[in-house]
């Protein structure tokens, strides 16, 4: 299915993925089954949906990272490049230059024995980059992510930093090849609140300055509609639902994106209490012959059990859901 039209060439275009483990592993279905998004320059791209649905394997995917033993069909390309093809060496380009990551743990990104300096100036020495230049090269991208005394930090380690600031760090070390596109895998779950926002400024900051394509990954659907231009629901392994973020907060066509928008809690004094989604997510040992959200839909008809819906174009937007055109209330 194609994706929602738009003039720029995506940095990212993820065509039709499907990812299966290793032969022998107790799997009745795909990690990732049939996949397909994309990601503009300077465009944030949301990927949401509960834990186990695959988004993590998906946003690791774009850099060759799969589970071992791992087979992948379909393309994943960056600037029109299939990463699934490339050899060892065009890989690590890819890494080094192309694409950045930022994971959910900035402790377990970093090597707790060596100094921040080390850490930030590693990739930029190993490119060409004269000691001198990289180390102040390091200096402005920890200043541009709000690290106070730059030059210091960079001679401390990282049990030194909090944890917030630790991911300002890693940031920093993403950001220091000028990538093409940024992959955050949930890089502000433990922190709190107000560094959460703080990271997201920066990220929105620095993704509006260098035309930076975002694809970032969160469970948090508030946190998706303040920051993300398009969002992609994912449930099972598969995109049940992409559309804009105002058009998919405003009328989703999905039960499962109206279970997860009834299921955030709001501050507002007049707003409901969450609704939980009933049930339990499907697990790599269940493969029903219809819908995987089946089970836990209010909705679900007969037919729902006996094939599952393609993802379609309803409106301006694509659902997986035959009952999509219905307008279901919540």
């Amino acid at each position: 299915m194609s994706e929602m039209t738009n003039d720029r060439q995506p940095v990212l275009e993820i065509k039709n993925l499907t990812v299966r483990l290793a032969a022998g592993a107790t799997a009745a279905r795909p990690i990732l089954d049939g996949v397909s998004l994309s990601v503009r320059p300077g465009e944030t791209v949301g990927l949401v949906g509960e834990s186990g649905s695959g988004k993590s394997v998906a946003c690791r995917s774009v850099l060759g990272l799969l589970p071992a033993g791992a087979r992948a069909d379909g393309q994943i390309e960056v600037h029109g490049r299939d990463v699934l093809t490339m050899n060892p060496t065009d890989l690590a380009a890819l890494r080094t230059h192309d694409v950045a990551m930022v994971f959910q743990d900035p402790r377990a990104s970093v090597n707790p024995l060596r100094r921040v300096g080390d850490f930030l100036t590693e990739g930029l020495r190993a490119r060409g980059t004269p000691a001198a230049e990289a180390t102040a090269r390091a200096e402005e991208l920890l200043d541009a992510v709000g690290i106070r005394d730059p030059r210091g930090a960079l001679r401390r380690h990282p049990h030194q930093f909090s944890g917030g600031m630790l991911q300002r760090v890693v940031i920093a070390a993403a950001l220091a090849a000028r990538p093409a596109l940024l992959l955050a895998d949930e890089p502000t779950t433990a922190l709190d609140v107000t560094t959460q926002a703080e990271i997201i400024a920066i990220l929105t900051r620095l993704r509006a300055e260098h035309g930076t394509g975002l694809l970032f990954v969160t469970h948090d659907l508030e946190l998706a509609a303040a920051i993300c231009d398009r969002v992609y629901v994912m449930y099972a392994g598969r995109i049940v639902e992409t559309r804009s973020t105002d058009d998919l907060f405003d009328q989703p066509r999905h039960p499962y994106t109206r279970g997860l928008l009834a299921s955030t809690p709001r501050i507002e004094p007049d707003a409901p209490p969450p609704k939980p989604i009933p049930g339990r997510p499907l697990s790599l040992a269940e493969a029903p012959p219809g819908c995987a959200f089946a089970e836990r839909c209010a909705h679900a008809q007969p037919r729902c059990t006996e094939a599952p819906p393609v993802l379609a174009r309803h409106g301006d937007g694509l659902a997986a859901c035959h009952r999509a055109d219905e307008g279901i209330a919540l």
